[in-house]
């Protein structure tokens, strides 16, 4: 359905003119692949925005779409009214439907679109494309040439991994639960020990998901055991990732020796690879740092006071993947509100909207804190009653 034109026209043209001086009505159009005439059209209101071009343009602009919406409660929607057609979609993994099947380059660039928005928490453009992609890249998984299979196959966990995110964001924890079987089925076609090692590290959702932390720390150590030396930057960043989730769940367990240990050989290891991106999780040293932050919360007590020292020193550089540079920012805010900084609290987690909104809106954190705050604050009450309404905290 297109979008109403006047509010979103006037927020496009705010983001163009004062969020990005420097960008001209002619750049905007040049960077989302429309007319002129289209974008003076749109921004002053005279025609309706389809959610494709919305979408363009919010590219072009570098931000999220749902900044741009006339219905700022549209996201959590659109998300949900998706579902059950991401859930038809690997319902047939191994029995997909005929259809067209793109060659192998075009679908690798597709499902490495659709894991730039997981890192950068575009959840309503996941949920719109990943059902079909995910049947298309099936349909040419079951056909392909034995030498192609491992390809596809690594390209299926990556988008089964993407779908995830959705999932798991927005509660559905029993879809998570099948789309990480899934990448658990395709990873050994991939003859890929790094990505199995990806797959360990996503499987950890189903424990926080049922809060069986102890036993998902057994099952990252056991992949530890097995993964291979880390020799490589991959490599080394792939034992690293697992090491830094292996701390957040051994402080969900309360394991302080534990989540200590982890943490220092995360630490240990991002020494020697720069801060990227590896196999589709960020590792390096900001990352370790937010772990931290992390595993402080999850430890709570006097742990608390090193995610407090972390914040006063220290701010995620903005070439962090929007979705890790948001969770800190609510997990700071955690700190901060325990250590009854109230006002500090609510900037935290006023930055980690402005940084990835849909991640923001859906993190149970922030809807438990942004209520506590509101029954604890005076001060600006109007502006925190808007932020919980926008959370849904109650």
């Amino acid at each position: 359905m297109p979008a109403q034109a006047g509010g979103v026209g006037r927020r496009i043209a705010y983001y163009r003119s004062v969020v990005r001086p420097r960008m001209t009505q002619q750049q905007l159009a040049d960077a989302a692949c429309l007319s002129l005439g289209a974008i003076r059209k749109i921004e002053r209101g005279e025609r309706g925005v389809s959610e494709l071009t919305l979408e363009s343009i919010a590219q072009a602009l570098g931000i999220d779409p749902s900044r741009l919406r006339a219905d700022r409660g549209a996201a959590h929607t659109r998300v949900h009214d998706a579902l059950p057609r991401l859930s038809a979609a690997i319902a047939a993994y191994d029995l997909p439907e005929d259809g067209p099947t793109r060659e192998l380059p075009e679908l690798q660039a597709a499902t490495a679109e659709a894991a730039d928005w997981r890192l950068s928490a575009q959840y309503t453009r996941i949920a719109r494309t990943l059902p079909d992609l995910l049947g298309e890249l099936a349909r040419a998984f079951h056909t392909a040439a034995a030498a192609q299979r491992p390809h596809l196959a690594a390209l299926l966990v990556t988008a089964y991994r993407t779908a995830d995110a959705v999932a798991f964001k927005y509660g559905a924890f029993d879809l998570s639960a099948r789309l990480i079987d899934l990448m658990r089925w395709a990873a050994p076609a991939a003859e890929d020990p790094l990505l199995a090692m990806s797959v360990a590290y996503v499987r950890t959702e189903t424990f926080f998901a049922a809060r069986a932390h102890a036993a998902g720390l057994r099952a990252l150590e056991h992949a530890m055991d097995a993964a291979p030396a880390p020799v490589g930057m991959p490599a080394i960043a792939a034992r690293g990732a697992l090491h830094m989730r292996a701390a957040v769940i051994a402080g969900r367990a309360r394991n302080t020796a534990a989540a200590t240990a982890h943490l220092d050989q995360a630490a240990a290891l991002a020494e020697r690879v720069p801060e990227g991106v590896y196999a589709g999780t960020a590792f390096g040293p900001d990352s370790v740092r937010i772990h931290h932050v992390s595993v402080a919360v999850s430890l709570g007590n006097d742990h608390v006071h090193g995610a407090l020292d972390i914040g006063r020193e220290w701010t995620p550089p903005a070439g962090l993947p929007a979705e890790r540079r948001s969770g800190y920012y609510i997990e700071l805010a955690r700190a901060q509100l325990w250590s009854g900084r109230t006002d500090d609290a609510f900037t935290s987690l006023k930055t980690a909207r402005a940084i990835a909104p849909q991640h923001t809106r859906e993190h149970p954190w922030v809807r438990e804190d942004a209520a506590t705050l509101r029954r604890l604050k005076r001060a600006d009450a109007e502006a925190l009653t808007t932020f919980a309404q926008w959370c849904a905290a109650t």
